[in-house]
């Protein structure tokens, strides 16, 4: 019998993995991963400094341990070279392992802005264990750091550098922070709260170069304005991982396509996580996943599961300003209605009949979460 193929070892290939072993202890199981293989959160990674966490405290279980727990075979370090739907096989090297099912867990990359300068080829990113280890071993005594694009992971990213004791100026082309997920009022806050922890904002700019300057890095951002860093790293966002599937002719929009049983368009090859686009959504977030491999896992199993995702608030871990987001869906028609108190902001997208659609909180707003996430329509019913 020839085993059901993982391809990718993050929260998505893992969780499909362990759904599936609550199912089915029997089916051979083989997981493929690029990666080093452990088990962990990704998410973890922008608040590892603050939580007093090395790299090699981050993961939860080593690859050998991941291995005895889903009765698998794990393979790191291996990357996938193509895939052949007619033949049902992933080639590796010169090697080919056949495949019962397939399952693309390929995660995200980090987008890439087209700098000049000469030390554009310096700039980070962390997007995974690996990023991250290098990462921090690069932060080794540095003290003023760069960070290009002011989303959740930027944010992240400053509130963790800057209460860790590190100098941190956030660049982002966007008039505010986190432009995709906050009204003006709850990213004014969120500012006003990263800056008293002391980032310095650069808002509505770009970073046009970066060069060397001795032993430090100097940024010019598109305006004309300088400023000198010891590291930048860039955390502008992320694109789906399609170059796999691309190749091997399956349908990709912004992400791989697929339908309500995450399966893609060749028979017996499904996608789920950051890769995958369910009903014209792309979701990288942690929610959307944990539903998406229990769905996966009963369907691999045999019994033919539609994934449903509930209202799915997500926490920015920023505890500067403690800020939770249930986005309004892409193209949804209503009004932002806004409460400022004293130490907080309540963000709430009403539609014409009065029904909450999508909520933004901030500070003290955010112990309404629980209320108002039952009040939320499902994201996919």
């Amino acid at each position: 019998m020839h085993p059901v193929v993982i391809i990718g070892s993050g929260l998505a290939g893992y969780n499909v993995a362990r759904e599936l072993r609550k199912l089915d202890r029997e089916t051979p199981l083989t997981v493929v991963t690029a990666d080093g293989g452990q088990f962990y959160s990704k998410p973890m990674l922008s608040n590892a400094l603050a939580s007093n966490k090395t790299p090699a405290a981050i993961p939860l279980n080593t690859p050998e341990q991941m291995a005895a727990q889903l009765n698998a075979t794990v393979r790191t370090r291996t990357r996938v070279a193509a895939i052949d739907t007619a033949a049902r096989q992933v080639r590796i090297g010169e090697e080919t392992v056949p495949y019962s099912k397939l399952v693309l867990a390929l995660g995200a990359e980090q987008v890439r802005l087209p700098l000049s300068g000469n030390a554009a080829d310096a700039v980070m990113t962390v997007n995974s264990l690996d990023d991250y280890t290098r990462f921090r071993a690069a932060l080794e005594g540095k003290r003023r750091i760069a960070i290009i694009g002011a989303g959740l992971i930027g944010c992240e990213f400053a509130n963790d550098l800057s209460a860790t004791g590190y100098s941190v100026d956030a660049v982002d082309i966007a008039g505010q922070a986190l432009p995709r997920l906050l009204p003006a009022a709850g990213a004014a806050l969120l500012e006003e709260k990263l800056a008293a922890l002391g980032v310095v904002w650069h808002l509505g700019a770009s970073v046009r170069s970066i060069d060397r300057d001795g032993r430090t890095l100097e940024v010019t951002l598109a305006n004309g304005r300088k400023f000198s860093a010891d590291l930048v790293l860039s955390a502008i966002g992320l694109k789906p991982k399609l170059e796999l599937a691309r190749a091997a002719e399956l349908k990709v929009h912004r992400g791989i396509v697929v339908d309500r049983y995450l399966a893609t368009s060749a028979e017996d090859v499904y996608a789920l996580g950051d890769c995958a686009e369910v009903e014209g959504l792309v979701l990288p977030f942690v929610m959307p996943i944990m539903h998406a491999a229990r769905a996966l896992a009963a369907t691999l199993a045999g019994r033919r599961t539609a994934v449903a995702y509930p209202p799915m608030p997500v926490l920015v871990k920023t505890p500067a300003c403690p800020t939770i987001v249930a986005p309004p869906a892409n193209g949804a028609v209503g009004k932002w209605l806004i409460e400022r108190g004293a130490d907080g902001v309540k963000s709430l997208f009403i539609d014409s009949a009065g029904k909450l659609l999508g909520f933004a909180l901030n500070g003290a707003a955010t112990a309404e979460r629980a209320k108002l996430a039952r009040e939320l329509p499902p994201v996919l019913a």
